[in-house]
């Protein structure tokens, strides 16, 4: 790990002040490479309390440090500090022949989007933003549901780190109390020559402690925390990525179905111009949804066709 990382880790242990005569003996390092380690960590928006003769103090904030997530989770983790999207870097580092199974991490996004290229909000700080490349090497009609995976696998891990109840809202975000906390987007690359799905990217924000949310989005959206977080996030990205890899498919599915926001409801939606509304009965396990329109008739929907307007 970097000086600023192992410091903020140290930082993270203690309840009180150290002194920076004693960080500088444990990491081995000088006094002025302590002081700098903490500039950085400021920059980070980490609030740290200096005072004079008693040393620093960690008073908020968390840090994304690669390393820590790689401890639990079976996936390498690529930190970008200046990003663009974590998509983009997925995608680059698929071209540069990065290998599979590589997570993409960033603190904050200068040009995210989410699905339908609608812009996402993406602060400096407080979120989470990640995108993992996998190569199935697959026919398309064999890929598994990989954006029902993943919401499984966030709300599992949510629910046992925090015990916090989290609702899903089909096809692909998370919700808590209502309001939209986490969202996914899952792409595909497809060999023309073989016809198999090569490489999938699926990507994932979320609102992990953001403080302030724009006046369009306040009512739809929050933060899963706020002032105090019981847990920091890596551990909860290295939770996701553990149960996305080691859980049974088959639970992942349950717990998905079980916490759906629309099954049951009345939805509205629109296909090929033309508004419908009706009853969301079932979600398949590939991921479609089906409703029971005012007419009597069933219609499956898929996720890359329609979008839920209300329920």
């Amino acid at each position: 790990m970097k000086t600023y990382e192992i410091l903020f880790d140290i930082l993270s242990r203690e309840s009180d002040y150290i002194s920076g005569e004693k960080l500088a003996q444990e990491l081995g390092i000088s006094r002025t490479s302590i002081w700098k380690a903490i500039q950085h960590l400021e920059k980070e928006s980490i609030h740290i309390e200096s005072i004079k003769n008693k040393g620093y103090k960690l008073l908020s904030g968390d840090l994304l440090i690669a390393k820590k997530i790689e401890e639990t989770a079976p996936i390498q983790v690529s930190f970008n500090p200046n990003c663009k999207s974590t998509q983009l870097d997925a995608k680059a580092g698929i071209e540069a022949g990065n290998p599979a199974n590589t997570l993409y991490l960033a603190s904050s996004q200068t040009a995210g989007r989410g699905r339908f290229g609608r812009s996402y909000f993406a602060p400096v700080q407080g979120g989470i933003y990640m995108s993992l490349h996998l190569k199935p090497n697959l026919p398309f009609q064999q890929i598994p549901a990989y954006t029902i995976l993943t919401a499984g696998a966030i709300y599992k891990a949510i629910k046992d780190l925090t015990l916090m109840e989290m609702d899903i809202k089909w096809v692909n975000d998370i919700c808590y109390k209502g309001k939209k906390i986490a969202g996914i987007l899952t792409e595909a690359i497809t060999s023309v020559e073989t016809g198999l799905v090569t490489d999938v990217i699926i990507g994932v924000g979320i609102n992990f402690a953001i403080s302030d949310f724009p006046k369009e989005l306040k009512n739809r959206a929050a933060s899963l925390f706020h002032e105090k977080q019981p847990i920091t996030r890596n551990e909860l990205i290295a939770e996701i990525w553990k149960d996305f890899y080691e859980c049974d498919p088959d639970e992942l599915i349950y717990l998905y179905k079980q916490h759906s926001l629309v099954l049951g409801r009345t939805v509205t939606f629109c296909q090929n111009d033309k508004d419908y509304k009706g009853v969301a009965k079932e979600i398949s396990d590939t991921g479609q949804l089906l409703i029971q329109l005012d007419t009597g008739q069933e219609m499956w929907l898929n996720s890359g066709e329609v979008s839920l307007t209300s329920w």
